[in-house]
């Protein structure tokens, strides 16, 4: 009797270490995220001094960075299963309360609602959530259930006509189900980093009008002439002001797309581009600065690997939506995403989940 237990004893951490080959978590990556997200609360007070810009906004999504992030990390180490559920569900509700008001309500046609993009993000943080509670739970009925209510949030995208949130929200529930079977993590990790630089680059070259005609005029048609025309006019001011920005705040005040536009919401709808409007080149390696470290910190986290890539692939969706839209400007998606960071990036607490 206690042979069979040493050795189902011994099998357990076996199991256990080819899930997690990455061990404790150490340091390193609380670190680098207290000064990370240090520069992103300091520097818009810089970018703002001594000028009209209004830093408020960006000390809002630092503190709800930081806030959702540490929620994470407490709740992931005692009840992650249940918390990531939680998050599931109430983005999903989220989502489907911002969907009613958004297509409920009269809009003008010339510009889309920014609101579209807020039920996309939050589409997928929910799917992503339902798939990470899956995969840290133990039970087969549970891990069933979850992965059905991703199933059903990705419904609920094509129901809601949002063709970006069902293919994102389908692709996090795929790539949950493919990392149940890999091992090497830091790969995958670099393969997210990589495909997110990939967008952000794609979007750079459509606001300088730089890439083959044929493709521009197809990225054109699919993104809108007035979302190129916003992204046109980021990249101009960024131009004329490349270290500390326009300030804050303050691409609706001087962008000539949004001053001809009767209905807009004053954001250049790609969260690269409106750093590197208003608050210059640093602005934008701050915010890589903070997927990187994301990245570094799931790539150092002791969860298992299913956990960490599933989190992972949803983190990068994320990014890619912020990258070609205005997912970053609304505080439920950011505070969600951060927490979700949080959730599989915690030491767990011995005990069933």
């Amino acid at each position: 009797m206690a042979a069979r237990a040493e050795h189902s004893a011994t099998r357990d951490a076996v199991r256990e270490h080819v899930h997690n080959p990455i061990g404790e978590r150490g340091r390193g990556p609380d670190l680098l995220g207290a000064l990370v997200l240090g520069g992103c609360a300091v520097w818009p007070l810089i970018s703002a001094a001594g000028r009209d810009g209004r830093p408020e906004g960006a000390l809002l999504a630092v503190l709800a960075v930081t806030a959702g992030y540490v929620f994470g990390r407490i709740s992931g180490s005692l009840v992650p299963v249940a918390t990531a559920s939680a998050v599931s569900v109430g983005a999903l509700v989220a989502a489907l309360v911002t969907s009613h008001e958004t297509f409920g309500a009269a809009v003008a046609v010339v510009t889309p609602s920014g609101d579209t993009g807020a039920v996309a993000a939050l589409l997928v943080l929910a799917a992503g959530a339902a798939c990470c509670a899956a995969t840290a739970a133990r039970r087969p009925a549970v891990r069933t259930a979850l992965r059905l209510l991703a199933l059903a949030v990705a419904g609920t995208a094509s129901l809601l006509g949002s063709f970006v949130g069902f293919v994102a929200a389908l692709g996090v529930l795929l790539c949950s189900l493919a990392a149940a079977r890999m091992r090497r993590r830091l790969l995958a990790l670099a393969g997210f980093g990589l495909a997110t630089a990939l967008v952000v680059g794609m979007s750079w070259a459509v606001a300088e009008r730089a890439l083959p005609e044929g493709l521009s005029v197809s990225l054109e048609g699919q993104l809108t002439q007035y979302r190129v025309g916003l992204w046109h006019d980021a990249a101009e001011l960024a131009k004329e002001n490349p270290v500390l920005g326009a300030g804050p705040d303050r691409f609706g005040d001087l962008s000539p797309t949004v001053s001809q536009s009767l209905d807009t919401d004053g954001k250049p709808h790609s969260a690269p581009l409106q750093q590197a409007a208003e608050q210059g080149v640093v602005g934008v390696l701050l915010l890589g600065a903070v997927f990187c470290w994301l990245l570094y910190g799931l790539g150092r986290s002791p969860c298992s690997t299913p956990v960490v890539l599933t989190a992972g692939a949803t983190l990068t969706a994320l990014a890619a939506m912020a990258s070609v839209g205005d997912a970053l400007s609304f505080t439920p998606v950011t505070a969600g995403a951060s927490l979700l960071a949080g959730l599989a990036t915690a030491r767990r607490a011995a005990g069933p989940t």
